[in-house]
């Protein structure tokens, strides 16, 4: 999803933004989480869900 965005973003740049709407998280755990080696909570799917434009719906799906 992060990829499919209309503007090029990085793993940084999306952590930046999750880190401005309150979600404490880093390029590190972005990358795991895309690589299916972290876990991510429902508060987490629901934060990274709004800041992409998606539905929690559309990440589960993907």
């Amino acid at each position: 999803m992060r990829q499919k965005l209309p503007e090029k973003t990085s793993q940084k740049k999306l952590a930046n933004m999750l880190q401005s709407v309150g979600l404490d998280i880093d390029k590190n755990a972005v990358q795991r989480i895309e690589s299916g080696k972290r876990f991510v909570t429902d508060i987490e799917l629901k934060v990274i869900a709004k800041v992409l434009g998606v539905s929690y719906q559309d990440l589960l799906d993907d």
